[in-house]
């Protein structure tokens, strides 16, 4: 379950991690109000649940309340990355000098949870632990013991942040540690952590996500997750199909039976220079009905060019695969989006057979199926 950023800057400051002043408007004339107790200059924040909202047009400054006006006429209702902008927060902008990265997941290669700090802040952090991996101090904890003070002062150190402020990030990344045990978080970072020219040291960004089987301990942020997924339609699809879903940045759609194969199919698509929608498995025993929902899913994703069905029955039977294929794909005149398929396991010949090969691509292999599927996707972009 991912907050907002509105929703994880509130989890952040309770708990005494600095943040900007800021306030959440739904409208043009809650914009200028907000702006106008906050006093310019202002950052105007699209609130919606995707990386690089700045460069999509999703964060603008403004100096006063023409620029805010205009700002927010233009960045409420706009579409930013296939999510409609329903609110925006409007932030007290800050006089920064530097940019830092704090941030905490679970390293499951180690078997523990990691603390990453790094002096590239205010860029992608995947990029830079992909160009430049030694630009990330990391720390590893034990979970019987947490997070000890002298681990979060040495990856500061490590990272080379400058010593007037070590202390403060310090500080703030044992915090954020803190909150990602007590929060049963799956990922929490801070990118940027801006440093002023006063030494102040100040979030100016919050990431939040939680594993949504632990909401039941956390029933605070049980109501945040309701919050947080009423602005998406397609997480309200996923809620009311029991779907397990993420939304991604690519577009080439995936649906699968099964985490470890969608998750196959994921890396698949990346390894033959394709770009994840997102991650659907329909689980096993998924009838005709359900496979028509994974599809109906998948289409109303604006971002899709192309859809690969992975299924490997077990429990799932290829027939019944088939047939919700068919019966989804069968209610257009014109296929929305190619769609590739391969099945295999039980009942696959059934279901090869039974597939219409005038609406859908049938592969043998995974291999062919994605890379069939990523061709499609970059024949709709060429």
């Amino acid at each position: 379950m991912k907050l907002h950023e509105y929703q994880a800057k509130q989890v952040f400051a309770d708990a005494g991690i600095p943040t900007p002043d800021s306030q959440l408007a739904t409208d043009v004339d809650g914009v200028l109000a907000a702006a106008d107790e906050i006093g310019y200059p202002v950052a105007i924040k699209a609130q919606v649940q995707v990386g690089g909202r700045g460069k999509a047009g999703g964060i603008e400054l403004v100096d006063d309340e023409d620029e805010a006006r205009e700002a927010a006429d233009r960045i409420l209702g706009m579409d930013l990355k296939g999510y409609r902008v329903d609110s925006v927060l409007v932030e007290g902008a800050v006089d920064f000098v530097d940019e830092l990265y704090v941030g905490v997941t679970m390293d499951r290669g180690e078997g523990k949870p990691v603390a990453m700090v790094s002096t590239r802040g205010g860029v992608n952090i995947e990029e830079v632990a992909e160009e430049d991996p030694e630009a990330i101090a990391r720390e590893h904890v034990d979970p019987s013991f947490g997070m000890h003070h002298y681990q979060a002062r040495k990856a500061v150190y490590d990272a080379g942040v400058d010593p007037t402020v070590a202390r403060d990030v310090s500080s703030i990344l044992a915090t954020l540690f803190q909150l990602w045990d007590d929060k049963d978080g799956a990922d929490a970072e801070i990118n940027p952590l801006m440093v002023t020219a006063d030494d102040e040291v100040v979030a100016a960004d919050a990431v939040m996500n939680i594993d949504e089987d632990a909401l039941f301990r956390q029933p605070e942020l049980a109501e945040m997750s309701e919050e947080a997924a009423s602005g998406d339609d397609l997480e309200r699809k996923a809620d009311e199909y029991d779907f397990d879903y993420v939304r991604l940045d690519g577009n080439v759609g995936i649906i699968g039976n099964g985490a470890g194969l969608v998750m196959t199919t994921l890396d698949l698509v990346e390894h033959y220079g394709g770009e994840p929608a997102n991650f659907l498995d329909v689980g096993g025993g998924a009838k005709a009905e359900r496979i028509a929902n994974a599809l109906d899913m998948v289409f109303s994703d604006d971002n899709v060019d192309s859809v690969v069905f992975n299924i490997f029955g077990g429990i799932t039977r290829g027939d019944e695969v088939a047939k919700g294929i068919n019966e989804a794909l069968e209610q257009f005149d014109d296929i929305p989006k190619p769609v590739v398929v391969r099945l295999a396991g039980t009942n696959w010949e059934e279901g090869m057979e039974i597939l219409n090969e005038e609406l859908v691509t049938v592969e043998q292999t995974l291999e062919d199926a994605v890379q069939r599927a990523v061709e499609y996707a970059e024949e709709v972009q060429a």
